[in-house]
């Protein structure tokens, strides 16, 4: 069961996503309100786990910012996906650079909503239309200045491939692959992207063109690790 909670200071819409996902026998809304503010109080007071995923309004009339609401509930432990009118391009990339997990437009048909929040229930990266006009063009967002090797390593280790087997493939130590792998996530995080998780690694893959979606880039197999 995918716990949601929903953060929108437009009650129509709220009730709207209610009505949604109480149609989904797999998902069911925990909180339903205005403010991050008023979730985390509801979590202290309640003593409830995090939701699975939050959809937050990206602009909340509290005077709060898209970074700072973003950061907190991502710091609580949940997953944020961005439900906005998407016309504020620097402002969706300002959350996805706080650590939402993606962005779906107010315009889009509600199935398309349920499903990104199963997605990102998932832990996979939610990559859609709304995504790519945000960081399309913004090189200062995409660019962590990796080396050619390091988007080698990053590529391969992102596909899912074991580190070992990606040593080996690019013929180095696992000393040196796992060393490129570090190095990769400290450069994202200067850069306001951080990567601490491998789901974290392909987002960061998808985004910059390191890793495409096609099947040219899946590995033949074999577990992946973190």
């Amino acid at each position: 069961m995918t716990r949601v909670a929903l953060i929108d200071d437009h009650e129509s819409v709220r009730l709207g996503l209610e009505a949604a996902c109480a149609r989904d026998s797999n998902m069911t809304v925990v909180f339903s309100g205005s403010t991050v503010t008023d979730y985390l109080e509801w979590r202290t007071f309640s003593a409830s786990p995090p939701a699975d995923v939050v959809v937050l309004d990206l602009t909340l009339g509290d005077g709060t910012t898209v970074t700072e609401n973003v950061r907190r509930v991502v710091t609580d432990g949940s997953s944020v996906i961005i439900h906005s009118v998407a016309d504020r391009p620097a402002a969706v990339r300002e959350a996805l650079a706080a650590g939402a997990a993606g962005v779906v437009s107010k315009a889009s048909p509600i199935d398309d909503v349920i499903a990104a929040i199963r997605t990102v229930a998932f832990g996979e990266p939610l990559n859609n239309v709304e995504w790519a006009s945000a960081v399309e063009g913004d090189r200062a967002f995409a660019d962590a200045q990796l080396s050619a090797r390091e988007r080698d390593v990053l590529r391969l280790y992102a596909a899912g491939l074991p580190l070992k087997v990606v040593a080996d493939r690019l013929g180095v130590a696992y000393s040196t692959a796992k060393e490129n792998i570090t190095r990769v996530r400290v450069k994202y995080v200067e850069v306001g992207r951080p990567a601490p998780t491998k789901v974290d690694l392909l987002r960061r893959a998808l985004e910059d063109g390191i890793l495409s979606e096609s099947a040219d880039d899946a590995p033949a197999g074999g577990p992946s690790d973190r």
